[in-house]
């Protein structure tokens, strides 16, 4: 991976650690013992790979309980922020308490974990809380279920945030409606979209070349300055799980000037989650 200048921030991994937070009872992935992630580890990658910081992002597994997330962020306050997991339970209180706690945004995993959540009659109220504080909606869906939330998105004025290209079955090319909806938002200013889980958007392990079609509509749809990366660490839930360096090596070709790559790695994440320089 070549280096970018600046403070160079992987925007989405997991922190997978049941001996000190044992995953409740409920729905979501309970990963294998051999998919655990715990801080320190996912600390050691990122000094491998000139990687500074981190946005970590509630596993689905944990459902509500947000303490691996803050309990990383405490041990490590310069160098993560996160996006939790909350319902409309949660009070203003719990609420502004995740924020102190460096909570950054919510995440809506609509395939594996609850398909309703931006469908209830309640989710207006939510989205409107969540904006109120300052924070992302980050989004991941099917074509679908894009389809359905993005009129919801867009009427709430949240901030969005999309995961793993707006896409999770390019096998259905470019046309999809739910990518349509996905590059709409992106040209309306509202959202900002993340390279990540190459692994598990590809057909094509390897190279990822089959994403760069993807890359190229969405690159001016959103453009440089609401672009950034994720590597999905600690890769779970595959059949053939990749290395750090393999998911970060189409970076240098989608993004072949240095100051671009910069911007997407460093220069977007401080400016979008507050990162410090």
């Amino acid at each position: 991976m070549t280096p970018a200048t600046g403070t160079n921030t992987d925007c989405h991994a997991h922190i997978i650690d049941p001996v000190r937070f044992p995953l409740p009872a409920g729905g979501g992935y309970k990963p294998r013992e051999d998919e655990h992630g715990t801080c320190g580890a996912y600390c050691d990658v990122l000094d491998r790979h000139g990687m500074k910081n981190g946005l970590l992002v509630q596993l689905s597994g944990y459902g509500t309980d947000n303490r691996p997330l803050l309990d990383a962020i405490a041990a490590y306050p310069d160098r993560f922020k996160a996006i939790g997991v909350v319902d409309s339970g949660f009070t203003d209180r719990q609420l502004e308490d995740l924020a102190r706690g460096g909570i950054v945004g919510v995440r809506f995993n609509l395939p594996s974990y609850d398909a309703q959540a931006l469908l209830r009659p309640d989710a207006p109220r939510l989205l409107a809380r969540i904006k109120a504080l300052g924070w992302f909606a980050q989004v991941y869906a099917d074509d679908q279920q894009w389809q359905e939330a993005a009129p919801i998105l867009k009427a709430s004025g949240v901030k969005v945030l999309i995961d793993h290209f707006g896409v999770r079955d390019i096998a259905g090319g470019l046309g999809q409606k739910g990518f349509g909806a996905v590059l709409a938002l992106g040209r309306e200013g509202q959202a900002v979209v993340k390279f990540s889980s190459l692994f598990r958007v590809s057909l094509r392990m390897g190279d990822y070349a089959d994403l760069d079609p993807f890359v190229a509509r969405l690159v001016p749809a959103f453009t440089l300055d609401r672009i950034v990366w994720g590597s999905d660490w600690p890769f779970i839930n595959v059949p053939k799980r990749p290395t750090y360096a393999e998911v970060a090596a189409p970076l240098d070709r989608w993004f072949p000037d240095p100051a671009d790559k910069a911007r997407v790695l460093a220069r977007n994440p401080q400016r979008l989650f507050g990162f410090k320089d």
